[in-house]
């Protein structure tokens, strides 16, 4: 489904990405791991268009999608839910939500979408006329999930969705991510630093390190404990 090819990106003159290669097949949870500052946010900006790779490629079910604009592969099916979240404070809940359905193909899913958002968040369904700004963390994060359904994605690309949220909230957020890729069936690529949250999720899993990829396995059996130490 996407396959990231021998990438290379910069920031200026720093080298951020050297030679990155990784697979996600159609329907698959991947978990790409590794230290901050290592190259995780700007692989998933990479992809969805927001930053420019120097060389490799980068194709999406077969279409290379390498120097393709942002919107344009948020059309073909693939949405990046930013860490920063990005929500607009002013605007309630359920306006939010529906900034993701500006695409003409979403549009025509929008009602489904948004029922299935309210369903996996019902916190979101009873705060839908709220501001943004009056929300958790938690509860910002769940509209920055649903923001990306509402586009029709087949692909999430997941950008460190437990950070900052309580034990308990972290597990919604998850409990939400693995019933949109059972129910949904779409497929996901999920930064995150929480290892067994993202190992219960993930079928494999890829380690980057100073731009690098260090290995790639399955999920089944690993030792958090050998990633743990690659981090350091």
């Amino acid at each position: 489904m996407l396959e990231v090819s021998r990438v290379h990106t910069y920031y200026a003159d720093l080298h951020v990405l050297e030679e990155v290669s990784l697979k996600v097949s159609e329907g698959e949870v991947v978990a790409l791991f590794g230290p901050n500052g290592h190259g995780k946010s700007t692989l998933l900006k990479t992809i969805c268009g927001l930053h420019s790779a120097a060389r490799g490629t980068i194709s999406f079910r077969g279409t290379d999608i390498t120097k393709s604009p942002a919107h344009k592969i948020v059309e073909m099916g693939i949405a990046y839910i930013p860490e920063e979240r990005h929500l607009f404070p002013e605007m309630t809940v359920y306006e939010n939500l529906m900034m993701g359905a500006y695409n003409q193909r979403a549009r025509k899913t929008q009602k489904k979408n948004l029922e299935f958002i309210y369903d996996i968040f019902p916190r979101l369904k009873e705060r839908k006329n709220q501001p943004t700004s009056t929300l958790s963390g938690g509860e910002s994060r769940m509209v920055a999930v649903g923001r990306g359904l509402m586009s029709e994605p087949s692909m999430l690309l997941v950008d460190e969705p437990s950070i900052g949220l309580s034990p308990s909230m972290r597990g919604v957020v998850f409990n939400s991510l693995e019933k949109i890729n059972r129910e949904k069936k779409i497929t996901i690529l999920i930064v995150e630093q929480e290892i067994r949250d993202a190992l219960k999720l993930a079928g494999r899993i890829y380690m980057i390190k100073k731009g690098q990829i260090l290995f790639e396995r399955s999920a089944d059996g690993v030792d958090v404990k050998e990633i743990e130490k690659a981090y350091f």
